[in-house]
């Protein structure tokens, strides 16, 4: 079939038309997909670090209190020191946890195998 002169326009319009929806389909629309990714992992990451400050405060007062005066006169600063060891295990096991994988990385064998 042979373009008229009519049909040139018409064409290119919607080759621009067909490219600029291309472009919002491999940018726009993966950056507003990351962007909700981003807010519910930072929603998520509030809550789990106020969880864990409400709980180590907890954990203080109650070896402060509940203890039968334990750590009472001299021995005051060990439920602090108590907390922070907890802490920090809780910290190290976090850490232990972390995959060095990243998004979109490819996933490992599912059924435990190296792969040698």
């Amino acid at each position: 079939m042979a373009f008229s002169v009519r049909n040139v326009p018409d064409t290119l319009q919607d080759l621009w038309d067909l490219l600029v929806a291309y472009a919002k389909q491999e940018t726009v629309d993966p950056l507003r997909n990351l962007g909700r990714y981003l807010g519910f992992g930072l929603a998520g990451m509030a809550m789990l670090t106020l969880s864990t400050f409400l709980l180590a405060m907890a954990l203080l007062r109650f070896l402060q209190t509940m203890v039968g005066g334990v750590f009472d006169g001299n021995w005051s600063w060990v439920p602090y020191l108590i907390v922070i060891i907890v802490l920090g295990g809780a910290i190290a096991l976090v850490l232990s946890r972390i995959d060095k994988g990243g998004i979109g990385a490819a996933e490992g064998p599912v059924d435990g195998r190296t792969g040698s």
